[in-house]
């Protein structure tokens, strides 16, 4: 059996986790073997390969202390053949170290992907992803080596379904700025008194505001500031890096591509730095509807304000940080942003503050 483009690609900790009598595999010259039937019928007994099972083996069949193998064994080895071992490309770095005027190098694509035949860049990503030929833990360790274009990697091949991929970071404020300033007002009026609902009067009674209303919803919008950074922290460490828990199929390894695995494929590129409307909109749904489920319209109003407003401060923050020259404060934000996605993915959660990093023992050392 030849080793073909779609044959799987495995990493080395995938075949350690086959050495037990159950299942056996081994590696040989960058192939992996599942010998786990060929076990009972070792001439040699079980317990040779037992010995050397998730390892590779090209020493031991080679060594003339146990035993020299011959050629038909090695022939009937390849009987066995159920993928290869993937190439690791070398990116991520423990000694990286940020810069302030940090620009990384163009990828060159052909040679990446005849390097490591993991996707390739010069043709739409999503299907590749859906067809994908490599195993979950090969998946994070590609999916975690930055790459870098000089335009965007197609997700799609239909225009009108790319486009939808693609966003500049002022639409982020252009969209939920007016959404946060109208629950803003809305919450200050429905503690004045008794107001139309949205989808039967959206229109507000503006003359109607005042300083008293304005002093109950600012600590809710302020609530929702700190709710936000909890909800940053929480949904990137548990959500967006859930890869422990990530099960092994190509539904869910596309999930995790479109949902977070894309960005820190490539971190660089400007067009997927902030969350494309559509899903921030399914995102916030079920937070929103908690929000309005545990308290009260006016005060859940605020509070979703605040987190909305923060939100904005967030993503326009994130786009900041891949490409801005930059103050004090973010300057050393945006070392530290950057180190998560070139020193240690692991590590350092926080994207506007390190509070939560801190808190929750996740600071990245930079």
């Amino acid at each position: 059996m030849s080793v073909s483009k779609r044959v799987r690609i495995y990493t080395s900790e995938d075949v350690a986790n086959h050495k037990s009598a159950k299942s056996v595999w081994v590696t040989l010259q960058g192939k992996v073997y599942d010998v786990t039937a060929f076990v009972p019928d070792h001439p040699g007994g079980e317990e040779f390969i037992l010995e050397n099972a998730g390892t590779d083996v090209e020493n031991v069949m080679k060594s003339k202390d146990s035993h020299e193998h011959s050629d038909s064994a090695y022939d009937m080895l390849e009987e066995y053949v159920v993928g290869r071992l993937g190439t690791e490309a070398t990116v991520v770095s423990d000694d990286w170290e940020a810069t302030d005027d940090f620009h990384p190098e163009d990828t060159n694509s052909a040679e990446d992907y005849e390097k490591t035949r993991f996707l390739d860049l010069q043709q739409p990503l999503l299907w590749q992803m859906w067809n994908a030929n490599f195993s979950k833990s090969y998946y994070l360790k590609q999916v975690h080596q930055p790459r870098h274009l000089k335009e965007s990697a197609r997700l799609f091949g239909p225009d009108i379904l790319e486009m939808l991929t693609r966003t500049v970071w002022y639409v982020v404020p252009i969209i939920w700025v007016p959404i946060a300033i109208y629950l803003f007002l809305r919450s200050m009026l429905q503690f004045t008194m008794p107001i139309p609902g949205f989808w039967s009067d959206p229109f507000l009674p503006l003359s109607s505001l005042s300083i008293g209303a304005f002093a109950k919803t600012l600590p809710c919008f302020l609530l929702g500031n700190v709710i936000w950074t909890i909800l940053e922290y929480g949904m990137h460490r548990f959500l967006f890096h859930i890869d422990d828990y990530l099960p092994d199929s190509p539904l869910f390894l596309t999930l995790h591509f479109l949902l977070h695995g894309i960005h820190h494929y490539m971190p660089m590129d400007r067009l997927r730095l902030v969350m494309p409307p559509t899903l921030f909109c399914i995102l916030q749904a079920p937070f929103t509807r908690l929000g309005y489920a545990l308290f009260p319209t006016p005060i859940a109003n605020g509070i979703i304000s605040g987190s909305f407003a923060f939100y904005v401060l967030y993503d326009c923050m994130h786009y900041a940080l891949h490409h801005t020259m930059l103050p004090a404060y973010m300057r050393e934000m945006k070392k530290y942003h950057l180190a998560h996605h070139y020193k240690n993915f692991e590590l350092g959660f926080g994207v506007t503050s390190k509070i939560w990093d801190y808190l929750f023992n996740t600071v990245l050392p930079v």
